[in-house]
């Protein structure tokens, strides 16, 4: 059966693969599995049809037959126990690659959308230009031990797994934002990400739909 995922339908990060339904394509890229795309808009993820699925009123959510899922995290790794590529077989290694998951998206991701969230949000606001510092330094904490763990290896532990998808795809949302600038072997770790195959291809099909939206 053919999973159905949510995404926006006008995406606010304007094609730039940000939106959390992109890292669950790449997800499904890496272990060859098709999948569908219902679009919605912001009106629509607060109308009840999609609460019954998400009851934050988010996207992505995951459906295939009576199984519904929320979170991006929960869902990658339901893609990951089911379909060989992204979790090692070996159960210490597979375990660890759990671990970076949570990493990513419960250590790494929460200091870098209340970044993102000052700038959009606090912009104006007095304290913000003293706020802003205070943030980054606390992401800057975090990628240093981050680049001490990575070292000179390609991927965090062994292997390319869903602790690297999911590592990756937070750190992408530092890209242009100079904060790599001081880790360049996080950088490097990003770039080969992206350099994935898998990743150009649900890269292209999140981008694709921002294309046809801005026509229309």
């Amino acid at each position: 059966m053919t999973a159905t995922i949510t995404a926006f339908e006008r995406s606010p990060d304007g094609g730039r693969g940000l939106a959390r339904d992109m890292r669950v394509r790449w997800a499904l890229e890496e272990v060859g599995q098709p999948y569908e795309i219902r679009r919605l808009s912001f009106e629509a993820m607060k109308e009840p049809a999609h609460l019954s699925c998400h009851p934050f009123g988010q996207i992505p959510t995951w459906e295939e037959g009576e199984l519904v899922l929320f979170e991006s995290g929960a869902i990658i790794l339901h893609i990951a126990e089911r379909h060989a590529g992204l979790l090692p077989m070996d159960a210490n290694a597979r375990a660890r690659a759990v671990t970076w998951m949570f990493a990513a998206v419960s250590t790494m991701e929460p200091p870098i959308i209340e970044r993102e969230a000052a700038s959009y949000l606090e912009r104006d606001r007095p304290w913000h230009a003293e706020r802003l510092p205070v943030l980054e330094e606390r992401i800057h904490e975090r990628l240093g031990a981050l680049s001490t763990r990575l070292g000179d290896a390609d991927w965090l532990d062994g292997g390319f797994s869903a602790g690297d998808l999911l590592m990756v795809s937070v750190l992408v949302r530092l890209k242009g934002a100079g904060l790599l600038d001081k880790h360049p072997n996080l950088a490097a770790y990003v770039a080969r990400g992206e350099a994935r195959p898998a990743y150009q291809r649900a890269f292209d099909a999140q981008r694709a739909v921002f294309h046809d939206r801005s026509v229309n």
